[in-house]
């Protein structure tokens, strides 16, 4: 019996050497992953309150102001002072309410005007990100008694008038310095890491589309990022900074959270690198009849619609007091599929040359173990690799700045599909999360 054992030891030590025990793999095109996204929405709900837009109006209405009008054949100068502004919104117009102290200089003397401002406005983002009132309209009026009667021969409150007008007509608040900064942290790519290989999460901004505006003590407005999101393995994505495009207002924006449908393209030898995470040391122990049995150097690529696994078994394997150095490749072929975002290859199977092979080896090695130990090593779980891509993304896209802040969260990952090609794997994940930019910050 050992003479038997021994012969055909000899025999399969022969059978493990260097030789390919599968037809080559196609040769490499030269390329990157492509991974050909859609365009998606990412929903930001800014709100200014009434409190920044007050804020807002007091920094850029003056508090003071002069000017002169024709008065008894000559121009009269006239001065003026504002008190503070109060605010409150009325059927979708912002109401402003202001008391201002008018001076005019007479030839003896001069008249003091106390007149009162109410202001109707429309408040509209326009495509340069500036909130401006339009559709001013103002009323004046004055419980002066000698106003009123130098007002029947003299265009006062008119001219004063015309000069808060103006002041209330050229206010502006620039959103753009917030939603720039918002802008290249969504424009910016995401480096995170796969084990050995390094993805990139890169959210390319096609366009800003804003919403019809919300008066609710506030001026609250949806702001949509059309954006083309992708992950490749390995990075791949142009680092030049992009200009923010300018704003086009739209009838409507789906508000709530949103879905931002992401493919990911992970070429073969970067998928190869992230299945290292199953290897220790570069060597994946399979066997407890020959514990010092050993996969290694683990390559991937595509065989028509399905993916091709080669191992390498080495190590010796021990049996009836004799050892035999195993040193071979081995080739497994399967369909991957995505059952709760997680990447398998149920089917791993290995092909009918690596089939032979084993079925020499049977006395000495179980095949059931290998293909077992390969598709557990091919098994991927996407959710847990794309936390940290999640987590940044919140993370980079929350923000404070002194005009005010932005808050972002990705709640829920779900893988959707996954697709072979030639020279790369596209796995379909859909993120769901949601966004709000406040000024000021609450």
């Amino acid at each position: 019996m050992r003479t038997v054992t021994l012969s055909l030891l000899a025999a399969l030590s022969a059978c493990v050497g260097d030789s390919a025990l599968y037809p080559p793999r196609p040769p490499e095109t030269p390329g990157e992953a492509i991974a050909d996204p859609s365009p998606s929405r990412v929903v930001v709900h800014a709100t200014i309150t009434a409190a920044g837009l007050k804020k807002a109006l007091e920094d850029n209405v003056p508090l003071a102001g002069e000017g002169v009008l024709p008065l008894l054949r000559r121009e009269r100068k006239f001065t003026w002072r504002r008190g503070p502004i109060a605010l409150k919104f009325d059927r979708g117009r912002v109401a402003i309410e202001l008391h201002v102290d008018a001076n005019v200089d007479m030839p003896v003397g001069s008249i003091d005007a106390p007149l009162d401002f109410h202001i109707g406005a429309e408040p509209v983002l326009t495509s340069e990100y500036k909130a401006k009132l339009q559709s001013v309209d103002v009323r004046v009026t004055s419980e002066g008694k000698l106003i009123r009667a130098v007002d029947k021969f003299a265009d006062v409150l008119p001219k004063i008038r015309g000069e808060i007008d103006k002041k209330v007509a050229d206010f502006e608040y620039e959103l753009r310095p917030i939603l720039d900064e918002s802008f290249q942290r969504i424009a910016r790519p995401i480096e995170f890491p796969l084990g050995d290989a390094t993805g990139c999460a890169n959210l390319r901004v096609l366009s800003v589309e804003a919403g019809p505006t919300v008066l609710a003590d506030g001026f609250e407005k949806d702001l949509a990022f059309i954006v083309a999101p992708s992950v490749t393995l390995p990075c791949a994505h142009e680092d030049k900074a992009q200009p923010l495009p300018p704003l086009a207002n739209v009838s409507s924006i789906q508000s709530g959270p949103f879905i931002v449908s992401i493919p990911i393209a992970a070429r073969y030898d970067e998928l190869a690198k992230a299945m290292t995470l199953a290897f220790t040391d570069g060597r994946l122990f399979f066997s407890k009849e020959h514990p010092e049995l050993y996969l290694s150097h683990p390559e991937v690529y595509a065989s028509r619609d399905k993916l091709v696994l080669k191992l390498r078994i080495g190590g010796p394997a021990k049996k009836f007091g004799l050892s035999v150095d195993m040193n071979g490749d081995l080739f497994m072929t399967g369909h991957p599929t995505v059952v709760d975002n997680e990447l398998r290859v149920p089917d791993l199977e290995p092909t009918i040359e690596t089939s032979n092979f084993l079925l020499k080896l049977k006395t000495t090695i179980d095949s059931t173990d290998i293909r077992e130990q390969a598709r557990s090593a091919l098994k991927l779980d996407l959710s847990a690799r794309l936390k940290a891509a999640r987590e940044k993304l919140s993370t980079n896209l929350t923000f404070g700045s002194g005009q005010g802040c932005v808050k972002a969260e990705a709640d829920k990952i779900e893988v959707s599909g996954v697709h072979v090609h030639s020279e790369y794997l596209r796995v379909y994940v859909g993120v769901t999360g949601r966004a709000s930019l406040y000024v000021p910050c609450p």
